[in-house]
């Protein structure tokens, strides 16, 4: 099996996914979708149906490096709930700074949920645009009110 490539909707952006079988090597958002199968998951999670995307597998989180370590313990954080930056480099033994690089640099966003993952003072970054973390966090928030996945968060947006 190959590859395949996609893209969904969520708002006005594209969630653009290479993936094969439960196992997803990229992922962004863009101003423009590409056609292409996409797993349901995703497409459910961009829909806002309760679904935690991090049931499936990230090329991110495999090694020994730091940068896997921290997105191990980022996959830990439940749906609709946010840690911190300190949070995370505490639990990994590394810095804040580091976490916040990790999250730069994450191939598979939502499906290593670095969008909950917020500064201690207010909501940290997010590329392409921090307007699709804040969505992303309501949307989640939403729907743990409606007795989503999970129930409680200790910062709330």
């Amino acid at each position: 099996m190959e590859i395949m490539t996609g893209s969904c909707r969520f708002g006005l952006w594209h969630v653009h996914v290479a993936w094969k079988g439960d196992l997803v090597h990229h992922l962004r958002f863009a101003r423009e979708g590409i056609d292409g199968p996409v797993p349901d998951v995703i497409r459910q999670y961009c829909a806002g149906k309760p679904v935690d995307p991090v049931s499936l597998r990230s090329i991110a989180t495999a090694g020994d490096t730091v940068s896997a370590a921290i997105y191990r313990a980022v996959r830990s954080v439940p749906y609709g709930e946010t840690a911190t930056y300190g949070e995370i480099a505490l639990r990994v033994g590394t810095s804040p700074r580091a976490v916040g690089g990790a999250m730069a640099r994450n191939p598979t966003p939502l499906v290593v949920p670095c969008h909950r993952i917020v500064a201690q003072g207010g909501i940290g970054g997010f590329s392409p645009a921090v307007e699709i973390k804040e969505a992303l966090l309501r949307m989640e928030a939403r729907e743990r009110g409606k007795g989503g996945l999970n129930r409680s968060s200790p910062h709330s947006f």
